[in-house]
């Protein structure tokens, strides 16, 4: 490697596959910058509640440079996650294994047995993230659990396993997974606000585990810097490295910057990393496989928050997600739950309607308010939405799949197989009608989906898709880029098929197999 590289890797973004890159590389003696576009987040800096706007949102052109953002295509609204530690700073902490039929998808299981090879990773990502089952059940779990009775699947219901430490409710402790090397942490007392961020030191954020022992290694970690061009050096394959070109995402006229490295590592989650190759694709990587974009699944999420009518019930303790309901062999419903005073989400809801198109839905709308005046105003006025009101996240494992593209203003979506995503599903909507009438609520879905029938996910995933060569696939099966040299994806826009659950932890297990696949820096 030439004396005059700045880095033997750069990795763009901090999420799951990033940080779990920075730490293996930094161990197998490489030299590590992590470049991420959000802030660096401690404790003490995450909002009080989601009304906190400034320090809960990622709106750059409002200066706000929260921890969530919200983009909206046409086909699908995504949630998703800003700062370093990427989508572990708003995630639930779910951690589960998909269920056999994601390792046998006809789209990547002619790749290799990825069930088998994947479990080791899978133990070892648990360990990583401090995996434990959720020690106590809430009113809504107690709900859910009723609900699996009701529809016979009782023995379907479990606690989840999630990435929190436990301990004391509030007791500070020295490192207890790392034999020391780890930083302090306290147990978790309960209080709902996992996905605000968590000010009290009890979630297993990435910047807990990977990160700070990437650091810890030597890896270093710049926030507020966006990537916006990768170019080879000398040569069209990457082969004798690259220069990377950064801006200050932060400030309207920040710094810009420029650096070189033998190998890069695209890590920003499909919104940052599909969205920029197929940027570079018109430019600087033209050897960019044509399926590019392709691949992209929402996992068929149906989100429903259900406001409970009696405000004598308390819906916000307890950890974000603690059980799920495993309702098929293809579906999962699980109660999620935002802390105390956490309202904002009012101002986006409407009464739960279905129907085939916007007429249809408008004309519902207007019946379901003068059917329920009463009902519509005590959800829209309750004392306090996150206390009263139990979100239920909907996830099905379906075959069909987006398409994202470049156009004139931005990346945009349109169908590429099967049919589009829904934003009623039915098997949701009687779910949580059913929900609804055990806990004395009344269901609602966001404006887009009631008024324009655009679904809602938080867990896009694909358009970097494995295959067996350039013309299947964007990486190969160890996640190296085709067409170009020590160029790797590693975050959720790898997953190549349906995995019907939280993905999490496939994610970090994918990116520990891809970088154990790496050999150690020569010596000489």
């Amino acid at each position: 490697m030439p004396e005059t590289l700045d880095y033997d890797y750069v990795i763009i973004g901090s999420g799951f596959g990033g940080s779990v890159s920075a730490l293996r590389l930094s161990e197998k003696g490489y030299k590590v910058l992590v470049l991420e576009k959000g802030k660096k987040y401690e404790g003490k800096d995450f909002p009080k509640s989601n009304w906190v706007l400034n320090r809960w949102l990622w709106l750059p052109g409002l200066k706000f440079f929260g921890i969530m953002k919200m983009t909206f295509f046409r086909h699908v609204s995504i949630l998703s996650g800003v700062g370093v530690g990427g989508g572990s700073l708003v995630y639930a902490n779910t951690l589960p294994i998909p269920k056999d039929y994601f390792f046998k998808s006809k789209s990547w299981s002619h790749l290799a047995d990825w069930k088998t090879e994947l479990l080791p990773f899978y133990d070892l990502a648990r360990k990583m993230l401090g995996t434990a089952k959720n020690p106590r059940l809430e009113k809504g779990d107690l709900a859910l659990q009723e609900l699996g009775k009701q529809i016979g699947k009782g023995d379907h219901f479990e606690p989840t396993d999630v990435a929190i430490f436990f301990g004391e409710p509030n007791r500070t402790v020295p490192d207890p997974y790392f034999n020391g090397e780890g930083p302090e942490r306290t147990g978790c007392n309960f209080c709902g606000g996992c996905m605000i961020g968590c000010k009290h030191n009890s979630k297993n954020t990435l910047d807990k585990n990977y990160l700070y022992l990437a650091q810890k290694k030597g890896a270093e970690i710049l926030p507020e810097k966006e990537v916006y061009d990768v170019k080879p050096l000398n040569g069209n394959d990457g082969s004798t490295g690259y220069r990377i070109f950064w801006r200050e995402s932060t400030k309207f006229f920040g710094k810009r910057g420029e650096i070189t490295t033998r190998g890069v590592i695209f890590s920003g989650g499909v919104l940052g990393t599909v969205d920029l190759l197929l940027k570079l694709k018109k430019s600087s990587l033209p050897n960019l496989s044509n399926k590019l974009g392709t691949g992209i699944r929402t996992n068929s999420e149906s989100i429903i928050p259900i406001t409970s009518l009696d405000k004598k019930s308390v819906y916000s303790d307890g950890i974000a997600i603690g059980s799920i309901l495993h309702t098929d062999d293809h579906s999962h419903l699980e109660p999620v739950r935002y802390s105390e005073g956490s309202g904002f989400w009012r101002l986006l809801l409407l009464p739960l309607v279905d129907g085939r198109n916007n007429f249809v839905r408008f004309f519902k709308l207007i019946y379901d308010f003068f059917r329920h005046p009463i009902q519509n105003l005590k959800v829209m006025f309750t004392d306090d939405w996150s206390k009263r009101t139990q979100v239920l996240l909907f996830m099905q494992s379906l075959e069909s799949t987006l398409r994202f593209k470049r156009g004139l203003f931005g990346m945009g979506s349109s169908m590429d197989t099967g049919e589009a995503p829904k934003a009623f599903i039915p098997e949701a909507v009687q779910l949580a009608k059913s929900f609804s009438q055990i806990i004395g609520g009344k269901p609602t879905v966001l404006a887009n989906e009631a008024i324009l029938g655009i679904p809602s996910t938080a867990h896009i995933l694909g358009g970097a898709i494995m295959g067996k060569d350039v013309q299947e696939g964007v990486i190969d099966k160890e996640n190296h880029v085709f067409g170009y040299e020590n160029m790797l994806v590693c975050d959720g826009s790898m997953i190549s098929a349906n995995i019907g659950v939280n993905p999490s932890l496939t994610i970090t297990a994918l990116s520990e197999r891809a970088m154990s696949r790496i050999p150690a820096k020569s010596k000489s």
